[in-house]
């Protein structure tokens, strides 16, 4: 990276120093990074792209015509919308560490606006030969298929180091789709991506029980629920956090926390951990970023009767 930025703070932090390059790239039209500084820790989301999705996989066990409603008071259409796809890279003393790593090729399911994350890294400066760690979230295409791009493995250090939770890569040495919602198409993608990515990657993998250190103020929690070894990452330094909540939260999840998602294994238990996280960040109010929360997804969470309130921060420029 040769070029520093300083950006500004978000939501009363200090400034990041995050290397930008390239401010513009030429052929988008909107910013697809935003950088946010957590004490000593630099934190920057990057845009993969959209998913577009049926708006059924948001509540599969809601009341189509409840769910209609919301659609409706957010101004979204009743079919399907484009779900945001984040990723974080986060920057803790030497390390640089890229959390989950997006689409990556299109699987033939008509995906074609995500999977922009590698032409993104390159836009911000970042070199993949700088990247120390990758943490997974779990292991959905959409989270690991940036790693599967041709090149992607050739540009990586020989030493590069992958963390996931034990609990996912046993999963899916022989996935349970029997709770899912997903359309035609998506098990057999999400199973095969699966399988190659744990072929490709295996002498990467650095397993973990419940909970891992990765680098100073970088710790990788497993929550399970969306996925046996699903996992969330919590960024702590002096008195600011952040946790990226990869999948455990949805747009509607504040409102409607009981709702199924399509993608959710264990939709019951996925609930339930989705209600604790979000009281937990509630109480602290510390800031959330989600995989799928309109990007950048950095806000705050606040209680609102018996659910919630998703509080995006201003912008800081």
């Amino acid at each position: 990276m040769s070029q520093a930025v300083s950006t500004p703070r978000t939501t009363g932090q200090r400034e990041t120093t995050m290397t930008l390059e390239n401010t513009a790239h030429p052929d988008e039209l909107v910013p697809s990074r935003y950088a946010v500084q957590i004490g000593e820790i630099e934190v920057m989301v990057v845009s993969d792209g959209v998913l577009p999705l049926p708006t059924a996989m948001l509540g599969h066990n809601a009341d189509p015509s409840v769910r209609a409603a919301w659609l409706k008071d957010m101004f979204l259409p009743q079919d399907a919308f484009d779900w945001a796809l984040n990723v974080v890279v986060v920057r803790s003393g030497q390390q640089t560490i890229l959390i989950d790593a997006g689409l990556g090729l299109d699987p033939d399911l008509n995906l074609p606006r995500a999977g922009q994350l590698i032409k993104r890294l390159a836009a911000a400066g970042i070199d993949l030969g700088s990247v120390t760690d990758v943490v997974l979230t779990h292991m959905h295409m959409d989270h690991v298929g940036g790693l599967l791009v041709e090149g992607v493995k050739e540009r990586l250090r020989p030493d590069l180091r992958i963390h996931v939770a034990a609990a996912e890569v046993k999963f899916w040495e022989s996935p349970d789709f029997s709770h899912v919602s997903m359309p035609p198409g998506f098990p057999d993608a999400l199973r095969a991506t699966a399988t190659r990515f744990s072929k490709e990657y295996r002498s990467h993998l650095r397993l973990f029980d419940e909970e891992y250190q990765v680098a100073p103020g970088v710790v990788v929690t497993r929550t399970g629920g969306h996925t046996p070894g699903h996992s969330v990452v919590r960024v702590a330094s002096g008195n600011d956090r952040l946790m990226f909540a990869g999948d455990a939260v949805f747009a509607v999840g504040f409102e409607h926390p009981d709702w199924f998602n399509g993608f959710e294994h264990d939709p019951e238990e996925a609930a339930r951990i989705r209600v604790r996280l979000l009281r937990e960040l509630a109480e602290t109010g510390e800031l959330l970023v989600a995989t799928h929360l309109p990007f950048p997804s950095v806000g705050h969470v606040a209680v609102d009767g018996d659910d919630f309130r998703w509080v995006p921060v201003f912008w800081d420029y």
